[in-house]
């Protein structure tokens, strides 16, 4: 069940009253916090809170930041940026893996990413993706693996002289077009899909990643005077549709077979899209968005985002709203809003994308250039519309240049305390049991605190502290739900888990202990005192 929440702006947010519901009992018997606390809390402070970074691979965005680095100064960098998210209270990070029908993993079924070694088909001499995701998890990043379904060439020329020789793209030239001075996997071609659908699903399989993550790019977005050849397998397979319905129909049959594939292989891991921004302008369509945007998912990019949301295929929809609050062809509140109506009463969740690329460096949007607090306006506006969950930020490089101070500007804004990523019921709605067998003391470095878990299901945990002056000193209250008092989350070691609070100083806490499981679900709390 998700908080409801109610917030009252004044200039700024001002209030904001929670009616937190409590997890479920465990089985041993323990008793529940007390039923739906009201809590007045910090509006800046969400307890639950997607806070993700973008690494894009694909022309060595971010990361490798060039191809042919050592495989130590490769992992180095991407620890970097792991290691800002973590200092800056994100909790999720977003790493593409298949930029161009390639692989960031030893596959079966696909080279080596050239982004990696310069020439595609290479070893890099690791595995990148086992690397990515073991050093996520080790300080409880959740890893959303991001793959690119139908590109097949970023270059300027279509020739695939460029490829592994093996490649699928070769062995199968059938399979492509060439559109806009790059080549595609034809999505008319259902051997095509059913490939791109089996090489995710090599990884889903063989890797421990919490999410598989689709950006914008299904069909490709129009070339001015060029036309996206598939009139053979629209006279083969049409079945009298109209050729736009069948090639939406072609990448709804992709969202539907991979959401499926992913459900029977391993229910837990999210399924994800983060598109083009606008689905239809309203102009052209009475259930679009109040904007004038050139492009449109629907008609352009044949996504029908929409219904994506509509019958629940996904479990989460990240629109780009790569546009600033002023301007008025494509309003950034407009669009939120847009957005927070469709997924109302559904069974996904909405993140918010978010243009970090533009802040202090848009030649075509001044306002991105003139305003540092631009984005943390940006997170004002969610504050106001309950069913956005989240927000990620492209691009890593560009979190971490911070120029005009804009994300530091969210940092002390709204990232001040850290956030669990929010759990999703549909998937599983019940918490690991209570963590047990606390104990806590006080030495020369801090106040260690000590415990075992509950159960096999947890995998992570969340410590929250109190001063033992505050009378709030037992969790069946508003201790647990109000995020300021959240301190850290840490990946479950077996055994007994330490940690110790170095930052406490001369003052004297009670430490709040909760178990969560995989999709972050939260168990009954357990409180220590040091003597």
């Amino acid at each position: 069940m998700q908080p409801s929440r109610r917030t009252v702006l004044g200039g700024a947010a001002a209030t904001l009253a929670l009616a937190w519901a409590a997890p479920r009992a465990d089985a041993m018997g323990l008793s529940p916090l007390a039923s739906s606390p009201s809590c007045v809390l910090d509006p800046h402070a969400d307890k639950t809170d997607l806070r993700g970074i973008w690494i894009a691979s694909v022309t060595n965005i971010d990361w490798p930041s060039r191809p042919g680095l050592p495989p130590a100064a490769q992992q180095a960098e991407l620890v970097g940026y792991y290691d800002l998210a973590v200092a800056q209270h994100y909790n999720t990070v977003v790493v593409q893996v298949r930029p161009t029908a390639d692989a960031f993993w030893p596959s079966s079924l696909e080279p080596w990413s050239k982004y990696l070694t310069g020439t595609q088909g290479v070893d890099p001499g690791y595995d990148p993706l086992a690397f990515a995701v073991a050093e996520a998890h080790r300080r409880n990043l959740e890893f959303h693996a991001w793959f690119n379904p139908f590109r097949i060439t970023m270059n300027l020329t279509t020739d695939v002289t460029g490829l592994s020789p093996t490649h699928p793209a070769k062995v199968h030239p059938e399979w492509t077009v060439a559109y806009g001075g790059k080549l595609y996997y034809n999505p008319g071609v259902p051997e095509a899909r059913a490939y791109c659908q089996a090489a995710i699903m090599d990884a889903v399989t063989r890797y421990d990643i919490d999410a598989v993550h689709f950006d914008d790019y299904f069909y490709p977005y129009p070339v001015a005077e060029q036309v996206f050849d598939d009139a053979a397998q629209y006279a083969q397979y049409g079945a009298g549709r109209s050729l736009a319905d069948w090639r939406r129909d072609n990448i709804n049959a992709l969202i539907t077979g991979l959401g499926s594939a992913i459900k029977a292989a391993k229910p837990w891991v999210k399924f994800g899209v983060s598109p083009f921004g606008v689905w239809m302008n309203q102009v052209n369509d009475p259930l679009g968005s109040a904007t004038q945007a050139g492009v449109q998912t629907f008609t352009d990019l044949y996504a029908d985002t929409r219904r994506w949301v509509q019958e629940e295929w996904i479990d989460y929809i990240c629109p780009q709203v790569y546009w600033a609050e002023s301007l008025a062809v494509a309003d950034y509140n407009v669009i939120v809003d847009w957005w927070s109506k469709v997924v109302a009463g559904r069974n996904v969740h909405l993140y918010i994308g978010q243009a970090t690329y533009k802040i202090g460096a848009s030649t075509q949007s001044p306002e991105w250039n003139n305003l540092p607090q631009e984005m943390s306006n940006h997170l004002l506006f969610n504050s106001t519309r309950p069913e956005v969950d989240g927000n990620v930020y492209f691009s890593a490089k560009d979190v971490r240049a911070n120029r005009l101070d804009g994300m530091g500007i969210v940092g002390r804004d709204w990232y001040r305390h850290p956030a669990l990523v929010p759990p999703m019921p549909w998937i599983d709605a019940s918490g690991p049991k209570a963590p047990k067998d606390l104990s806590a003391s006080v030495g020369g470095s801090g106040t260690t605190v000590r415990w075992r878990a509950g159960d096999s299901t947890t995998v992570s945990y969340a410590v929250y502290r109190i001063p033992v002056t505050d009378k709030r000193v037992k969790p069946d209250d508003c201790v647990v739900a109000d995020a300021t008092n959240l301190v850290t989350t840490m990946r479950a070691v077996s055994g007994y888990q330490t940690w110790t609070d170095t930052s406490a100083g001369g003052q004297r806490y009670t430490y709040v202990i909760t178990g969560l499981d995989r999709t972050w679900n939260e168990s009954v709390p357990q409180q220590v005192t040091p003597r």
